[in-house]
């Protein structure tokens, strides 16, 4: 008789005995286990994502995984870039597909290789579609070898896919995983469905030069997201793209390589000129507006480098005979105990009713009107609000900036006319990927910028901000991200080195997030993520940079 091994299922809080080695696949299979009509595309056990082909050989607590788990959702999008990728192998074997970036609620991909006439966009981007439907009809098995890095390095070699050769010749890993799917071979950094008829809802259109692969909606996979038009976040992302080619550094691989060839010292400096280089061009349209602006509203989500863009924003300004007043919408936070709860009975410091609107108004309001105000200021320490002795009082050539993630809601900007506002939105839209098929989610980087202020400043343990991020991501969503096509402007405060700046500060953090937590697998994740990067020294860092603001040794005063 085989020998039974307890499961305990988080998704009903039940206890089960399968046979030593039996598949999560077959244990999704289970009715009393599987959550009611949803598709289980991998699950976590014990706190760490596996693919449904893991089999169980000791005492295990799993929480099977759908679509609308975010990590299901990513193993979902994963598996059907695998075949996008296919399917243009099998089509266009001469073309190429690189993964750029999120965006219109899609995935937005470009082809690399022989020029293609405009005409012909449309009908390759159909042909592409009509194989991947294809693909998925047939079923195809996705299956993944463990095998040692230097093999790996080979079959990429081999396969002439040089950006994976280089991500992984440049990772100290003694194993790494190869993914296959029919003919083709390829490295996904996170776990993939199990076969292809698992991704039956998707959409593949043209969009601009490239074209947008489309998922199901998280609340409902059934159905298709609806696209949302973006032309200013599209055309921010464009521009980095340019940057990248200046820099030339398309990837984590060519990242790597510069840190070995000791280049990145020169790397810092120019990604840094062509940062200041667009802070000095968006001072230059406030100042050349054609209406006075009075007030600038900076926005962003959480982490995106907000506060110090405003102070180097400032001095620009500075420069062309402005006199900037810096106004922080967190100083207007009402009283904790004031605050709103969310659906979960937290405190929600995401909604605008955890600001004082109306005080902000009306001082505003003031200021213009030339009259001294006493500002307030908040510690989040106490959750008090209290009021400094020294007045503020515009003088000629003064211009507001009011910076906070509820900057651009219509909420807070009734005081003024809207000829004299001028809007930027800032965020850290990540520049490079980690190859031509794996790209860098942009909340990944801002996560790791929170985290390491949060120990730094704040006190906050990684267990702290990895517990809290899923309320500020809804926040966002809820929040910020609707009004971020009203901006005038936007600014990418990512640096194309970051991360492996950040990987130092980081790295040690995660690694105190303990195993019987369920943040554990996002822990697990990120430490993954920034294995793929080598470190660097903070010390070519400008005391001015955007990224001081998450660091130490910072020359701003925050």
């Amino acid at each position: 008789m085989a020998k039974m091994i307890r499961v305990f299922c988080e998704n009903n809080q039940s206890t089960h005995y399968f046979p030593l080695g039996t598949s999560l696949s077959e244990m999704a299979l289970q009715s009393e286990i599987a959550p009611d009509n949803q598709t289980i595309l991998g699950a976590m056990v014990n706190n760490e994502v596996h693919e449904l082909s893991y089999e169980i050989y000791k005492p295990k607590n799993i929480f099977l995984l759908t679509y609308q788990h975010s990590y299901g959702k990513q193993m979902y999008i994963r598996s059907l870039t695998m075949v996008l990728y296919k399917a243009i192998k099998d089509s266009f074997p001469l073309l190429r597909l690189k993964v750029e970036h999120s965006i219109s609620k899609g995935l937005y991909c470009e082809l690399t290789g022989p020029a293609m006439d405009k005409d012909m966009h449309r009908e390759v981007v159909m042909q592409i579609k009509h194989r991947m439907q294809e693909i998925i009809q047939e079923d195809y098995p996705i299956t993944r070898d463990e095998v040692e890095t230097s093999e790996a390095i080979q079959i990429f070699k081999d396969l002439g896919l040089n950006d994976k050769v280089k991500l992984l010749s440049s990772r100290t890993h003694l194993y790494s995983s190869v993914y296959q799917l029919d003919d083709i071979r390829d490295y996904y950094y996170g776990p993939l469905v199990p076969s292809t008829g698992f991704l039956k809802v998707f959409d593949l259109i043209p969009y601009y030069h490239g074209m947008l692969l489309i998922f199901p909606k998280t609340e409902n996979p059934m159905e298709l997201e609806d696209i949302v038009i973006q032309p200013k976040m599209f055309e921010i992302f464009q521009e980095h793209k340019d940057w990248v080619e200046i820099l030339e550094v398309p990837t984590v691989g060519e990242l790597n390589a510069m840190v070995e060839s000791k280049k990145i010292s020169e790397l810092i400096k120019v990604a840094e000129a062509l940062q200041e280089k667009k802070l000095a061009s968006i001072a230059d349209q406030i100042h050349e507006h054609k209406h006075p602006i009075r007030a600038i509203f900076v926005s962003g989500p959480s982490s995106s480098g907000k506060t110090t863009f405003t102070k180097r924003l400032a001095i620009q300004l500075r420069v062309l005979g402005y006199r900037p007043l810096q106004i922080s919408l967190d100083n207007y936070f009402v009283e904790r105990e004031k605050t709103p709860r969310d659906e979960h009975g937290e405190y929600d410091f995401e909604t605008p009713d955890a600001l004082d609107i109306r005080l902000f108004s009306n001082q505003m309001r003031d200021l213009l009107d030339g009259k001294p105000v006493i500002m307030p200021r908040f510690s989040f320490t106490n959750g008090s609000r209290y009021f400094v002795d020294k007045e503020l009082q515009m003088e000629e050539r003064s211009i507001l900036i009011i910076e906070g993630i509820h900057a651009l809601n219509p909420l807070l900007s009734d005081f003024i006319d809207s000829r004299e506002q001028f809007k930027v939105y800032v965020s850290a839209f990540t520049q490079l990927n980690l190859d031509l098929h794996n790209r860098i989610p942009t909340t990944d980087n801002r996560l790791i910028r929170r985290m390491v202020r949060d120990s730094l400043y704040r006190g906050y343990s990684a267990l702290d901000t990895l517990s809290r991020w899923p309320s500020v991501r809804r926040g966002e969503d809820r929040y910020i991200f609707p009004f971020q096509e009203q901006a005038d402007v936007m600014f990418n405060t990512a640096l194309i080195f970051e991360l492996s700046v950040l990987k130092w500060y980081a790295q040690p953090l995660l690694e105190q997030v303990p195993r019987n937590v369920s943040v554990y697998a996002e822990a697990k994740r990120l430490m993954k993520f920034l294995s793929y990067f080598q470190a660097i020294p903070d010390h070519d860092i400008p005391a001015t940079s955007i990224l001081r603001e998450f660091l130490e040794g910072s020359s701003f005063e925050y």
